[in-house]
């Protein structure tokens, strides 16, 4: 199945998103289910009153984008969910002094796990503080970063 990249299907719900009140931050293809998924959050987070409004004035769109270029597909519309990945700007500014949960490639001072609150970003690095005090790192070197959840 041909589709539009998710990029300019963003691009072209944005206003929509706004004027819905939310924030449309990602969506994605599954090409095997032929169904594209649309991540949203919003101030106050998402419930399913508001999933529902904003897939109805996203459907009504996407007909006009047609990103699937005439193909049948189901569309889903979501909210990040608690273990939506900390990658962009974005993100580590939506997760700013909340308890995360860093995976690292390789250790850093023996460890390749960590959980602390973020405290600070910038483009290349971010710094948590753990029990042990601040820890930095660099953005390219963190497998995983996502909200802590304890169990």
């Amino acid at each position: 199945m041909k589709v539009k990249p998710i990029a300019e299907v963003v691009a072209f719900l944005a206003p929509a998103a706004e004027e819905a009140g939310v924030e449309l931050v990602d969506g994605a293809w599954n090409m095997r289910e032929k169904s594209l998924t649309l991540y949203i959050d919003a101030e106050g987070g998402v419930d399913l009153n508001l999933c529902e409004r904003f897939h109805h004035a996203a459907d009504a769109l996407l007909d006009e984008l047609d990103p699937t270029y005439g193909v049948p597909y189901t569309l889903n519309c979501s909210s990040l969910g608690l273990d939506w990945p900390i990658k962009t700007d974005r993100d580590f500014q939506r997760r700013l002094h909340e308890k995360v949960e860093v995976k690292l490639f390789a250790p850093q001072d023996g460890k390749k796990e960590y959980v602390g609150e973020l405290t600070a970003f910038d483009e290349n690095t971010f710094t948590i503080f753990t029990e042990k005090g601040e820890v930095t790192f660099e953005r390219a070197k963190a497998a995983k970063v996502t909200l802590y959840i304890e169990v």
